[in-house]
């Protein structure tokens, strides 16, 4: 008893020093919480979804989701095969072409009138803050930080660690002008020796003019936040993406919810929307999009185009690692809902052309 005791305590002194590394960011505090508190999304000490959201979903239970997590085991969750991808020379692009180039799982890079976005970037190989523990599938890390051009603005949806990445974030570091994130993340590019004027944090539904021709709007998801011990303290959001040709949604994590009928409303529909479908489960779909319920989000936001993200390149869900495509390809021509465009990792998707086509990659794999 007494040396399980001892291997407890050292156990977690050893935890808790690891987590004093940079990378788990910092909690907010001082005049940055006193804003945070203002907020109409923040109510009982943390922020909160617009509807209430539970962790598991109705007829699900912790602990049932905790024991499949670490015991059971889920037929081809990892592909065997190499995800096949395409280096493009992002530094070369004519900044005035309006692009868009994927990388995986939720990171991309998108040129608008004359200014580089660059979105949840994760170059490091893993989505998890302990090295090794979710390693990225095999050919889906052809890009790193290196392969950026300056960052007009870097955009942050939300700060969990596929999202946030400590060690790709501090390598992009010299190439960011601006970044834009929500609430309380902003504490996170402090600590890490950003300049307090670099960031840029927003509550939902507020927008920052870029110029005459190009605005960027914040907006709702539904999700949660959070880097240690506790959730909640920052807040995650949806982006939209303004110019007179061209409006684009771009999702971060959502589970289904009103607020994709509204901000279509608000909006009067979309160019493209890209939206989580991916590393879902019917226990936790209150925070991530089933396929069928990423059709109805598309539909309720009235895009015309549709590139599901949140897949290809880790595994944080259960299913088989091609199943979201495999499902929402296969709905979608079943209802002929929108038009689906799904580009290889590292290919040029030309935002202004609707005629562009993309095949289905991901079959044949294994």
């Amino acid at each position: 008893m007494i040396g399980i005791l001892i291997f407890i305590g050292i156990s977690t002194v050893a935890v808790l020093a690891y987590m004093q590394h940079p990378k788990f960011g910092k909690a907010p505090s001082g005049k940055r919480l006193e804003r945070i508190k203002q907020s109409p999304q923040y109510r009982d000490g943390k922020f909160q979804n617009t509807h209430y959201t539970p962790m598991v979903s109705e007829g699900y239970s912790m602990t049932k989701v905790t024991f499949d997590f670490i015991f059971r085991k889920f037929p081809r969750t990892k592909p065997i095969d190499e995800i096949p991808s395409v280096k493009t020379d992002l530094k070369s692009l004519p900044v005035s072409e309006n692009v868009l180039i994927w990388f995986g799982h939720s990171s991309y890079f998108i040129q608008l009138n004359g200014t580089r976005f660059l979105v949840d970037p994760v170059f490091s190989g893993n989505a998890s803050p302990i090295p090794g523990s979710n390693k990225s599938f095999i050919g889906t890390d052809i890009y790193s930080a290196n392969d950026m051009p300056d960052i007009d603005y870097l955009l942050i949806t939300h700060d969990h660690y596929d999202h946030l990445d400590y060690e790709t974030i501090i390598k992009l570091k010299p190439k960011i002008k601006q970044v834009i994130c929500g609430l309380g993340v902003g504490e996170h590019f402090e600590y890490w020796k950003f300049d307090p004027a670099q960031i840029i944090e927003k509550d939902w539904s507020e927008h920052i003019l870029i110029r005459d021709d190009l605005t960027v709007h914040t907006a709702p998801a539904r999700h949660f936040s959070g880097r240690g011990m506790k959730s909640n303290g920052t807040l995650w959001l949806s982006y939209i993406l303004q110019t007179p040709d061209l409006k684009l949604y771009l999702g971060g994590d959502s589970g289904y919810d009103t607020h994709f009928a509204e901000i279509g409303k608000q909006f009067g529909g979309f160019d493209l929307a890209l939206l989580d479908n991916g590393q879902y489960n019917p226990a936790w779909r209150e925070i991530h999009l089933l396929p069928d319920e990423v059709l109805k989000a598309a539909k309720d936001l009235q895009t015309k185009r549709l590139l599901p993200i949140h897949s290809s390149k880790f595994k944080l869900g259960y299913h088989p690692w091609d199943e979201p495509l495999t499902s929402v390809t296969a709905l979608n021509e079943e209802a002929h809902k929108t038009t689906l465009i799904t580009p290889r990792i590292g290919d040029i998707v030309y935002l202004n052309d609707t005629e562009q086509t993309f095949t289905k990659w991901w079959e044949s794999l294994d």
